[in-house]
């Protein structure tokens, strides 16, 4: 893969006619770092978040020796490229011909469920041929918490309800060498306290099933920087997760685990398109809902954008974007700030594209093929810098200090 300083050199060389992913492969490491060096626990990506195989080493060099799969795909995936990787099945629905291949190929220990029907099929499936069964599984109760602090919320689809975790809490403990809770509190958690809430429902399942917990998964749901989206720093999110996993009536060997995804891959990828054509404020470009663009389409995301070309001026206007294919539904609302006489052949980058982005692409309509290349300038917005403005003095958080 080619390397260049910065998108508009990536424009200069190639005069591409089909959008260009750009990776940021030491934005990635950076964020890595920071997690491995500064969650009081472990941390484990969220593979869903941007499978790459480029991604996925890099993070692994960094420091990230764990893996939340989610499909008997993610685990093949992960476990060919990092043998040495611990691989945790945390998708609490999963068929029992994958979590056998899971447990006897792959050597996956650590399983996630949410209903005894699941807990069942585990135990099942984990039985060796001669009716032995597994005594080395470490399995997770899923517990649904509030998604109200988040951007996406993920409150609906899984997790036991509190009222059902105590037999649920109690089975799985008889199955299991280790016992773990875990939740998910939404994608894009804008403040810490979402945590807390989520904590203080996992102390009353534990006092109600009154079980001894080893592990204390708190997921994902930490955020990334976007328009609009100006998060407290992620050491406000670990020192009130530390805080209140310590007063947990847990175990005192308890292990704190976590699930970044967005937050350790977003700054690594962003975007080249071209303007195909332009209509009063709406902008026809070459990549859209059906490719990197899914989340600006479908849930409104507001990425950030700059134009490549220099003489290009101000002021800005906010525009709307529609992508390549004839469906309409491959439209982007935004609003994108961009110069107000940006045009037909101009070039836009599309930052923050590193979480699920480059994952969602299709080949829809005949679309979705891109270019590659890797940049060597900082992403659009980052949260590992040290350079960003500190937020916590305004009204929508509480210092920590």
């Amino acid at each position: 893969m080619r390397q260049f300083p910065d998108a508009k050199a990536v424009v200069g060389a190639l005069a591409p006619d089909e959008p260009v992913i750009l990776t940021r492969p030491h934005a990635a490491a950076r964020a890595a770092r920071f997690f491995v060096e500064k969650f009081p626990g472990k941390a484990m990506y969220a593979v869903k978040a941007n499978p790459s195989p480029d991604l996925l080493q890099i993070l692994w060099d960094s420091g990230v020796t764990h893996y939340d799969v989610a499909s008997i795909g993610e685990v093949r995936l992960v476990r060919g490229l990092l043998p040495d990787a611990a691989l945790c099945f945390m998708h609490p629905v999963k068929t029992p011909r994958a979590v056998r291949e899971a447990y006897f190929e792959h050597g996956v220990k650590t399983f996630s469920l949410d209903t005894i029907e699941e807990l069942e099929k585990i135990v099942e499936a984990t039985t060796d041929a001669s009716g032995k069964a597994a005594k080395d599984l470490a399995l997770l109760v899923r517990l649904r918490v509030s998604s109200e602090h988040s951007q996406l919320s993920l409150a609906a689809k899984f997790g036991t309800d509190l009222t059902d975790a105590r037999p649920l809490l109690q089975a799985t403990r008889q199955h299991c060498d280790a016992l773990g809770i875990c939740f998910h509190v939404g994608s894009q958690a804008m403040t810490p306290f979402a945590f807390v809430q989520a904590l203080e429902r996992v102390r009353a399942a534990i006092a109600e099933a009154a079980v001894t917990v080893d592990i204390v998964d708190v997921g994902g749901g930490f955020p990334s920087v976007y328009p609009g989206m100006e998060p407290p720093p992620l050491e406000d999110y670990f020192a009130l997760i530390h805080r209140h996993f310590e007063a947990l009536p847990i175990s005192y060997s308890a292990e704190l685990w976590a699930e970044p995804g967005r937050a350790l891959c977003a700054e690594y990828s962003s975007i080249i398109v071209r303007v195909e054509k332009r209509r009063d404020n709406e902008l026809y470009i070459n990549d859209g809902a059906y490719g990197a663009l899914f989340d600006a389409a479908h849930v409104a995301w507001r990425f950030p954008v700059r134009a490549l070309e220099d003489d290009l001026i101000k002021p800005e206007a906010e525009f709307a974007f529609y992508g390549p294919t004839c469906d309409d539904a491959d439209y982007m609302a935004g609003p994108f700030l961009l110069p107000d006489d940006i045009k037909a052949d101009d070039y836009i980058e599309i930052g923050m594209l590193g979480a699920y982005g480059a994952a969602m692409k299709t080949a829809f309509n005949g679309f979705g093929a891109t270019e590659a290349a890797i940049v060597t300038d900082e992403p659009m917005a980052s949260l590992y810098r040290g350079d960003r403005p500190d937020p916590r003095a305004s009204d929508n958080v509480v210092s920590l200090r």
